[in-house]
Formats: structure tokens, C-alpha cells, sequence
């Protein structure tokens, strides 16, 4: 079933990355106003932090469960994964947008500086591109499994766009929660 229209696959891919790479870019840098979301205990915004890693971790349980059952043509058990991880995706972003505009933007690290400057800074800076060069792909897979029936995905470059978009969308959130453990565990 077309939920999408074939021809503006590309264009909803395009319009969706720009929108949502601004509101992410707005609120990490303090451009959205706390007055602008509902006021929370301070309990709920300090534990965003371990309910994102959680919700990462569960991300890369669901992203490989259906890497592989793409891998054995179980098509219906990757469709379920892939729409799990997403929808993971989707509440980790919602909840990390809330604690940026809440907070005002980024917290500081809290460690020594040559951790700060060597390994910290090194492992934001890759995630934080990974997931910025996720998001148009992972728009592009989800519409075009939109937008055609099953049977012809293949002769689309939905499982070519998809592998390297699993594959970034993996190593972003497992660089994700090490950031986390190096900000609220190790220090």
C-alpha cells in the first residue's frame, strides 16, 4: 500500500532532514525558550539521561534484529524492527529536545580536561555526525517503504541506503552511551 507518493520521496526526505536538523540545531543551541515546553520535576530531567541510554540500547537490540531477519527474508520481522527502531529513535530525540530546551542547551563535561579535550570531545563530535548524516537516510528507507508495495523495495535503493544507514545508525548510538557513562557514570 502507497502511503507516500512515489514522486516526492526525495523532496519529503529533503523538507523532513532540514526541519529536523533545525529544531535539534535550535535547541542545542538554546535558541528554543524553556517557556516554550510544559515544566517538569527536576527528577524527570535528570533522569532523561539514563532513559535515552536505555532507549539506545534498546535501538541497537531492534536495528540488528532486523538487520538480520532482512538477512534470512523475513521481511515482516524486519519491517517490525526497523518500525520499532525508529519509533525508539523517535522518543529518544523527543526526550533529548525537551532536556535541551529545559536546560538551556548541552550540559558541561564534568571531568579533567585531557579527557575533556582527547577523548570526550572526539567521541561527541563523531556521534554527533553520525546521527546528523542519519537523518536523511533513515527518512529516504522510511518513505520509500512508504511509498511501494513490498515487492518492489528491491529495485529501489532501499536495502543499499538502509545497510549504511543501520550500520551509522548503530555506531551513533553505541558512541551515544559512551557519552552518556563518560558524562554520568565515570564522572
Amino acid at each position: 500500500m502507497e502511503y507516500v507518493p512515489r514522486e516526492r520521496v526525495r523532496l519529503l526526505t529533503s523538507v523532513l532532514s532540514v526541519v529536523s536538523l533545525a529544531v535539534v540545531f535550535a535547541a542545542a543551541g538554546g535558541r528554543i525558550p524553556s517557556s516554550s515546553v510544559p515544566a517538569a520535576p527536576a527528577w524527570v530531567i535528570e533522569t532523561i539521561p539514563l532513559v535515552n541510554a536505555v532507549l539506545s540500547a534498546a535501538a541497537i537490540g531492534t536495528i540488528t534484529l532486523g538487520w538480520r531477519a532482512i538477512r534470512r527474508d523475513d521481511i515482516e520481522r524486519h519491517r517490525v524492527a526497523m518500525v520499532a527502531s525508529f519509533g525508539l529513535f523517535v522518543a529518544f530525540l523527543a526526550l533529548y529536545l525537551y532536556r535541551l530546551t529545559v536546560t538551556g542547551g548541552p550540559q558541561p563535561f564534568p571531568g579533567p580536561d585531557s579527557v575533556y579535550q582527547f577523548v570526550y570531545l572526539p567521541l561527541l563530535a563523531i556521534h554527533i555526525f553520525l546521527a546528523i548524516v542519519c537523518i536523511p537516510l533513515l527518512y529516504y528507507v522510511l518513505l520509500l517503504a512508504l511509498s511501494r508495495p513490498i515487492a518492489e523495495l528491491p529495485e529501489t535503493g532501499h536495502a543499499r541506503v538502509g545497510r549504511v544507514a543501520a550500520t551509522l545508525w548503530l555506531l551513533s548510538f553505541s558512541l551515544g552511551i559512551v557519552v552518556f557513562v563518560l558524562l554520568h557514570v565515570v564522572y
